[in-house]
C-alpha cells in the first residue's frame, strides 16, 4: 500500500518503548487507539503487506492520515492510558460500550454525619460509597424504593441537629427514622446505613441474624412496638433475599460472571454479580465497533471498560475462554482494588462452568430481544417517514425534520425552541434555544417571536454558504451541524398564522420550495400547509402522525425548560434591578461574581466593594437585608 511521506516519517521516528498511539482521519479525528509494548513495532506492523489484516483493519489503515504517539514507563500504564483515551475520544474502530451515556450508581454520602442515599451518575473521591453501574435506572429507583422501607435512611435537606420539635411526614409513614428530632442518634442512624450497605453488597445473612436477636431481645422485654418493627423489616429482608438464588457455598469468593452473544455485527455481555455465594443481581450490556473482532478481543474490551466504571472489584471474574491480556489486566485490577487479590478464572466443569453457561443463555435471549425491538422501532420510523412522504408529497422521506415552538409567561422570558429529528428520532445535539426580546411584557406576539427564530436560524445557514464571508466560515472555523444543513421538512408548533410567518422567513431567503413546511395544530392535529385553505387529517393511528405528535411535543417540551430556566434567572435579577445604582452592567457582574442573589444577601460590605463603589455596595446591602 502506498504511505504518505508525512506518515513514513512519524514510522521513521517511532521508539521501541511502551506507549499508546493514535490514529487520525483527514479530518482530524481520533478514529482508533491502541497500545503496545513496543510502540516501534506495534504501528509499523499496520502498514505491513495487509494480507494478515482483517477487513476492519483494512478499513482503518486506508483512514488513517496522521498518527500520535505517547510514551509510558510499563505496560501497565499504557493500558490504563489507553482506557482513559478510548472514554474520551470513543473512536469508531474501537470496541466500546454502546450508550456514551453516564450509567447510574447509588451514592452513599458516608462524609456526612447522618448519610443520605441518592442516585448520581458521576462517581468522585469525595468520601462517599458507591454501588453500580446499573444499566436501568428505572429499575435502581424500584430497588431503593424497596431498601428504603426496610433502611429508611434521609431524604430531606434539613441539618439534622436532633432538637428539631416536629419531623417531616416520611417520618409518619415509616420512610425516616427521625434523626431530626432525636427519635434516633448518630451511632444508631450509621449502623442502619452500614446495614444498607452490606446489603447492597450481597451480605445480608449477619443483618438478618442480628435484626432476629433484636427482634426477640424487645419481645422479651415488652417492647412490643419495637420488636413489631423489626419484625416488619425482617419480612421484607427475607422478600428481598428469596429473590436471590444461592448458586455456591457462602464461602465461595465474590464473583463476578461475564459471558458473552453476538449477532451480526452486535455483541451483548451479560454479567452476573455473585456475592456471599448468592447471584444478587445481574446487568446487560451493548458493545459495538466489534465487528471482524475476535470473541477473546471483545470480552477483554469489555472487562477494562466497565471495571473503569465499576464502584468495586470482585475477588474474581468467571469467563468463558481466555484473553490475552489476563495478566495485565489482572494485575491493573488488583490495583483498583487496592491490592486486594483479583483473578481472572475459564471454568472447565462444575458449578462455575455452569454459571458461565448460563449467563451466555442469557446474553443470547437479551441480545435477540433487543435486536426484535431495534428492528420493530426502526421499522415503525421507516413507515412514518414513508407515510409523511407520502401524505406531503414530498420527493423522498424526510431525514431531517426541524420543529420550532415558542414559550413564554404572558410575554416574559421569551424562549424559542428548535429540535431537530434524524431518521424519525431525536438527535439532541442539534438542539437549540433563541432568548427572544423583541415582544414587549404583557403583549406577547408568538407570530413574531416565529419569525425571529426562523430568520436567524437561516441566516446562520445563510451565512455559512461559499461566497459568504463572515467569521462563521473563516478559516479553521467550525460550522455549527445544527444550522449548515437545511432541513428535509420544518413543523410549525401552530396553525395557519405560524405558518405563514415561516413562509415569509422561507421566501426571504430563496428557499421557497426547497424547504416544505407545515403546521400541526394541537386541538385536531390538523395539518396546514401553505397556501392551501383546507387542512389535512392524517389517519388518528398513522405511525407518520404519531411521529409528528411526539416531535411537537418534544419542541414544546424543550421550549418550556429553557423558557423557566430564562424565567427563573430574570426573577433573580428583577430584585437586583429594583435597587438604585444597579443596572444590567452591574447586575451581571454581582451575579457573576457572586453567583446567586441569596449568596449576595450573605456577602459582607467589603465583599460587594470588591464588584461595586462603596456607595452603592451599600445601597444593596440596605436594600436586601
Amino acid at each position: 500500500m502506498q504511505i504518505s511521506e508525512h506518515l513514513q516519517g512519524i514510522l521513521a521516528t517511532l521508539p521501541a518503548k511502551p506507549g499508546c498511539y493514535l490514529m487520525k482521519s483527514a479530518e482530524g479525528k481520533i478514529i482508533y487507539v491502541g497500545k503496545a509494548i513496543s510502540l516501534k513495532n506495534r504501528v509499523r506492523s499496520y502498514f505491513h503487506a495487509d494480507s494478515g489484516h482483517d477487513n476492519k483493519t483494512r478499513r482503518l489503515v486506508r483512514e488513517i492520515v496522521d498518527l500520535e504517539w505517547i510514551v509510558v514507563g510499563s505496560e501497565l500504564e499504557a493500558l490504563i492510558l489507553e482506557m482513559n483515551l478510548i472514554k474520551r475520544h470513543r473512536p469508531k474502530y474501537n470496541v466500546r460500550l454502546k450508550d456514551d451515556k453516564r450509567y447510574p450508581y447509588i451514592k452513599v454520602h458516608l462524609q456526612d454525619a447522618f448519610p443520605k442515599v441518592t442516585v448520581t451518575r458521576q462517581m468522585f473521591e469525595d468520601g462517599a460509597r458507591y454501588f453500580g453501574p446499573y444499566t436501568s435506572a428505572w429499575a435502581l429507583y424500584q430497588t431503593l424504593d424497596v431498601l428504603r422501607k426496610v433502611f429508611p435512611y434521609l431524604t430531606c435537606d434539613r441539618e439534622i441537629t436532633g432538637q428539631d420539635k416536629r419531623a417531616c411526614l416520611y417520618f409518619d409513614i415509616k420512610l425516616c427514622i427521625g434523626p431530626c428530632i432525636g427519635a434516633v442518634d448518630q451511632a444508631a442512624y450509621r449502623q442502619m446505613i452500614s446495614d444498607l450497605m452490606e446489603f447492597l453488597s450481597g451480605h445480608s445473612e449477619p443483618i438478618m441474624d442480628r435484626v432476629q436477636v433484636e427482634m426477640e431481645k424487645a419481645a422479651e422485654e415488652l417492647r412490643f412496638e419495637k420488636a413489631a418493627s423489626l419484625r416488619d423489616q425482617l419480612k421484607a429482608m427475607h422478600s428481598i433475599v428469596e429473590r436471590q438464588k444461592v448458586v455456591f457455598a457462602s464461602d465461595y469468593k465474590d464473583s463476578d460472571v461475564i459471558a458473552m452473544a453476538r449477532a451480526d455485527g452486535e455483541a451483548c455481555v451479560q454479567i452476573f454479580f455473585v456475592r456471599g455465594g448468592k447471584l444478587i443481581g445481574r446487568e446487560y450490556f451493548v458493545l459495538e465497533g466489534t465487528e471482524d473482532v475476535v470473541d477473546s478481543e471483545v470480552l477483554a474490551e469489555f472487562i477494562k471498560q466497565f471495571y473503569t466504571e465499576a464502584a468495586s472489584m470482585p475477588q474474581q471474574v468467571l469467563l468463558p475462554q481466555e484473553i490475552e491480556e489476563a495478566r495485565i489486566i489482572q494485575e491493573w485490577m488488583r490495583s483498583r482494588r487496592g491490592g486486594g487479590k483479583v483473578e481472572i478464572h475459564v471454568p472447565r466443569e462444575g458449578q462455575p462452568h455452569e454459571l458461565v453457561q448460563m449467563a451466555a443463555e442469557n446474553a443470547a435471549e437479551t441480545l435477540s430481544a433487543l435486536r426484535a425491538q431495534w428492528q420493530a422501532d426502526s421499522h415503525k420510523q421507516e413507515m412514518a417517514l414513508a407515510e409523511l412522504q407520502s401524505a406531503f408529497n414530498l420527493p423522498e422521506p424526510p431525514n431531517r425534520m426541524e420543529c420550532y415552538d415558542v414559550s413564554h409567561t404572558q410575554g416574559v422570558a421569551t424562549v424559542g425552541a428548535m429540535v431537530v429529528f434524524e431518521q424519525g428520532v431525536p438527535a439532541k445535539r442539534l438542539y437549540r434555544k433563541f432568548n427572544i426580546d423583541s415582544t414587549s411584557i404583557g403583549n406577547p406576539d408568538d407570530f413574531a417571536s416565529m419569525e425571529e427564530m426562523l430568520t436567524r436560524r437561516f441566516k446562520r445557514w445563510a451565512a455559512l454558504q461559499p461566497g459568504e464571508a463572515t467569521a462563521l466560515n473563516a478559516p479553521g472555523a467550525k460550522p455549527d451541524e445544527a444550522f449548515s444543513i437545511l432541513p428535509d421538512l420544518i413543523i410549525v408548533d401552530g396553525g395557519k398564522g405560524q405558518l405563514g410567518r415561516v413562509v415569509n422567513v422561507l421566501e426571504n431567503f430563496g428557499l421557497t420550495g426547497r424547504v416544505p413546511v407545515v403546521g400541526l395544530a394541537k386541538r385536531e392535529e390538523e395539518i396546514f400547509f401553505p397556501h392551501q385553505p383546507e387542512p389535512l387529517l392524517l389517519p388518528r393511528h398513522s405511525q407518520g402522525l404519531y411521529l409528528l405528535q411526539r416531535i411537537r411535543d418534544e419542541s414544546h417540551r424543550f421550549g418550556i425548560t429553557a423558557h423557566r430556566k430564562r424565567r427563573s434567572k430574570q426573577g433573580m435579577a428583577s430584585i437586583l434591578d429594583s435597587i438604585p445604582g444597579v443596572g444590567p452592567v452591574r447586575r451581571k457582574a454581582l451575579l457573576r461574581h457572586f453567583g446567586s442573589v441569596d449568596k449576595i444577601k450573605d456577602a459582607s460590605l467589603e465583599a460587594l466593594v470588591e464588584v461595586l463603589p462603596r456607595d452603592v455596595a451599600e445601597s444593596v446591602r440596605a436594600h436586601l437585608e
